[in-house]
């Protein structure tokens, strides 16, 4: 499976570069997974296509303000610092540009001293173990310096962080949004429940390999990053008996999907729990609980193109990618969303 087969063209326009001022406003391409018909909505009327017994599955994670810059001691030369994953208590898996900067050993600045981190190791693909000092509490101190990690692609500021994060975010570890998750207010998730459709929580701290573009020719040889999940034992049950009634379970993005898929056994029973998932879904994947997705349009020859290939087919996804580009979506992390499931028919 060639890495090409999911290549697209997307005019650089199209990248959405700020978040719109009301989140439900956001476009929505409704896909049928099975037949590839299309239809254009808005993002408010997901309620019409969800139905009563249906459970919607939402990852609570949050984004912790990630980006630190600081300076290195001595010479005073400017560091940036991308904080990845927690492996100790004050010991990060950290990106670092410029990297030659860091070797172990160095000791980088933060706001003044305020913050102090010390390069311990250099591990897999060049990050770096650093060791932070401080006085106080971290998250505190990391709240006060630290800047959302949004996208590269994104080149505008944020002016409100809190953009950058779900409306029922909870759970501090995450270097990147689910952003699927980024449409929905709080109004729109109680008209949801008001309907009689459950929702579930679970958490995935989203790591930076979701996002990393896939190196190799062919698809079976990347290897993806792994990440932190929980599902806890009554959010379980809430899907599990969903399933049981014949209702739908319909995932919030990628990573919530990622996290029922990785929790779930081959019988089709979700299992409670947490750990670490490095789960690949790729078209020819057998989906074991999801049957339906809410999710925003990804990057071209991406992990996430991918996904989503899985489970509606390669050719619809491409076709559904197209006819966005051609009416003017808005891609990416503050961009536009897709429904994909079996008949999606709205219901009045």
């Amino acid at each position: 499976m060639d890495v090409k087969d999911f290549n697209f063209d997307l005019p650089e326009e199209l990248i959405a570069q700020d978040p719109l001022e009301d989140r439900s406003a956001s476009r929505l391409l409704v896909l049928d997974k099975d037949t590839g018909e299309i239809q254009h909505r808005t993002f408010r009327d997901i309620v019409s296509y969800l139905r009563k017994g249906d459970c919607l599955v939402i990852n609570d994670t949050r984004v912790i303000p990630a980006r630190l810059y600081g300076v290195k001691e001595g010479t005073q030369a400017k560091i940036e610092v991308l904080l990845l994953k927690r492996r100790a208590n004050d010991v990060w898996e950290v990106l670092v540009k410029p990297g030659k900067k860091a070797r172990p050993g160095t000791v980088i600045h933060f706001g003044d001293g305020l913050l102090t981190g010390t390069v311990t190791d250099v591990v897999e693909e060049g990050n770096r173990l650093i060791r932070f000092s401080y006085e106080g509490i971290f998250e505190e101190i990391l709240d006060r310096l630290g800047q959302m990690p949004l996208p590269p692609y994104i080149t505008h500021q944020l002016k409100d962080k809190n953009r950058y994060q779900t409306v029922y975010a909870k759970h501090d570890g995450s270097a990147a949004a689910p952003t699927a998750g980024l449409h929905f207010t709080r109004e729109l998730l109680q008209e949801i429940e008001d309907k009689g459709i459950a929702i579930a929580h679970v958490t995935l701290h989203v790591g930076l390999g979701t996002f990393r573009p896939v190196k190799v020719e062919n698809v079976l040889d990347h290897h993806m990053h792994s990440e932190f999940y929980i599902v806890d034992e009554e959010e379980a049950e809430k899907i599990n008996r969903t399933k049981r009634n014949g209702g739908r379970v319909i995932c919030v993005g990628t990573t919530s999907c990622r996290t029922l898929e990785s929790a779930t056994g081959e019988d089709g029973v979700l299992k409670a729990g947490s750990g670490w998932t490095d789960i690949f879904i790729y078209p020819g994947y057998r989906f074991k609980i999801l049957d339906g997705l809410i999710t925003n349009f990804h990057l071209p020859e991406s992990t996430l193109v991918m996904l989503v290939s899985a489970l509606a087919g390669r050719e619809h996804v491409l076709a559904a990618y197209e006819e966005a580009i051609r009416e003017r979506y808005r891609f990416f992390s503050f961009g536009d969303a897709m429904f994909i499931a079996s008949h999606p028919e709205q219901e009045k």
